[in-house]
């Protein structure tokens, strides 16, 4: 019977007051590309974490080709094997890609006086050949898109001879697109004899490349999974504890209108027209970079337009910046969540009222008290978990800090909720969670556009979608006329066609 690359053995992980893994054991052949898969909380990142060397089992072990390791830090890892490439990648922006591939074993000459910056060039040059040649190796890590930095660190690891690679959400922020040559890396890696382990919560590409699956819930392992043989829904009833409810999608939708845009343009949009109704929910669809994150930023004050004008419940903003927005009641969820959405180290309960410090204040006094109040109400209103208000926001999953900051809005007294990417790097749970919260205020009159690139997600959630191209609107269409290839032909401008798939890859 052949060695397993990989087997976790009764691995139990203890932190004070807390069993964060209990005896979770599953294997990954040589050259299996094997997915983890749970709820945000499950358990994925301390069973990666002691995989890569930055925390040790309270019991149990860690084997690799059969030998068994104790690893105390990462580079014990590293030596092993074993290549971890994290979410949010661990590189220097400033440093060149050959620098950044050689962090922490430089190559050195002169009795290690100097780094022999050539020699690591070179190096870095016949790794990122086997994958794609295209990225110079003295070019600044900065310079490049999130996918080949992507492909940077999966080079790294061939530097370093690894033989398991795990990866962590490692789609969170490409385009589809992007997926699809990243995918080709993949298979190629397992081609070569390499394992890796994919952590993802979007289904389609797990089950597209993977071929079996460990699904973790609460610490423990609840089942090892064939994909050929096994229905998305039944891997989802695993991760959640339950069968998620089919959930048709509802309009609100009234002839009142709350928003009037006419010919509005910046520098990256131009002269966009539509009209956004209370209770409405209106999808923005588009390629990436077609001007949807542009348009929203415009209409929250965050970009400056150049000429148009917005109309809201049928008075003129005028838009001198955020606060102008958030006073005429508009509300924005950022695509970048952790750049622009969050303070992390902050508590969430004060994340929630950053924009509402005025009214929580008295003679210039902040009411702690009314705060907490408030964040009682609706916090618990959104669901958070776990609730506890005093908690930094970093500490908190991406969609519950996605429902802090609509909490925020809440609390805001806004009416008009910009939803930018809302369920992007979430888990399964969480999504749905965020469209019954996306359902629930449109029904009490909030009128709502969220842009997304997952074209189900579009669908799902709206009542109407504008398709934008080259930044302005290319299409309108009705919520009879939604389906993934109406929308692409008119994202990628050209006839749809059922057999067209591959354009669908680029939405």
């Amino acid at each position: 019977m052949a060695v397993s690359r990989l087997a976790f053995d009764a691995v139990t992980k203890e932190f004070p007051g807390v069993r964060a893994l209990s005896n979770v054991s599953f294997d990954v052949a040589p050259g299996e590309i094997h997915a983890l898969l749970g709820e945000n909380g499950a358990g994925k990142s301390t069973l990666l974490k002691i995989l890569s060397g930055v925390y040790r089992p309270t019991s149990g072990v860690v084997r690799i080709d059969g030998e068994d390791f104790h690893f105390r830090k990462p580079e014990d890892a590293r030596r092993a094997g074993v290549a971890m490439i994290h979410q949010e990648l661990q590189q220097v922006p400033h440093l060149t890609v050959a620098q950044n591939m050689f962090l922490g074993h430089s190559i050195t000459r002169f009795g290690g006086l100097l780094v022999n910056r050539s020699e690591q060039e070179r190096r870095a040059g016949e790794a990122l050949a086997m994958i794609d040649p295209s990225i110079d190796p003295a070019a600044p890590i900065s310079s490049l898109r999130v996918a080949q930095r992507q492909v940077v660190e999966i080079a790294r690891a061939l530097l370093d001879r690894a033989k398991l690679i795990a990866m962590d959400e490692p789609t969170s922020s490409l385009t589809p697109s992007e997926f699809v040559r990243l995918a080709e890396i993949i298979r190629k890696l397992s081609e070569s004899g390499v394992s890796i382990i994919y952590v993802s919560h979007k289904m389609d590409e797990v089950f597209g490349l993977c071929e079996r699956a460990s699904v973790m819930r609460d610490g423990k392992m609840v089942g090892l999974v064939d994909l050929k043989t096994t229905e998305p829904r039944q891997v989802i009833a695993m991760m959640v504890g339950r069968e998620l409810a089919k959930e048709d999608h509802r309009g609100y939708a009234t002839p009142d209108v709350s928003v009037d845009v006419r010919h509005l343009t910046t520098d990256r949009v131009r002269d966009i027209t539509f009209s956004l109704h209370k209770g409405e929910v209106l999808g923005v669809a588009g390629l990436v970079g077609s001007g949807r994150t542009e348009l929203l930023r415009a209409l929250a004050g965050a970009d400056r337009l150049t000429s148009g004008e917005i109309m809201v419940n049928g008075a003129p903003l005028k838009l001198d910046g955020p606060r102008s927005a958030i006073a005429a009641g508009i509300g924005l969820l950022p695509e970048e969540r952790k750049r622009e959405g969050i303070i992390p180290g902050r508590s969430v309960t004060m994340n929630m009222a950053l924009p509402s410090l005025p009214a929580f204040s008295t003679s210039g006094v902040i009411r702690h008290r009314r705060i907490a109040s408030t964040a009682e109400t609706l916090l618990k209103r959104v669901n958070l978990r776990p609730f506890l208000l005093d908690r930094p926001i970093r500490l908190f999953s991406g969609g519950n800090q996605q429902k802090a900051i609509i909490a925020r809005w809440l609390a805001a007294g806004s009416r008009i909720l910009l939803f930018d990417e809302p369920t992007r790097g979430i888990d399964i749970g969480a999504k749905s969670e965020i469209y019954r919260l996306i359902e629930d205020l449109a029904a009490e009159g909030h009128s709502i556009i969220v842009v997304s690139s997952e074209l189900p997600e579009v669908i799902r959630v709206s009542d109407r979608v504008l398709v934008m191209r080259d930044g302005a609107i290319a299409a309108e269409l009705s919520r009879a006329e939604l389906t993934e290839e109406i929308i692409v032909s008119h994202a990628v401008g050209k006839p749809a066609a059922l057999s067209d798939k591959q354009e669908l890859h680029h939405v």
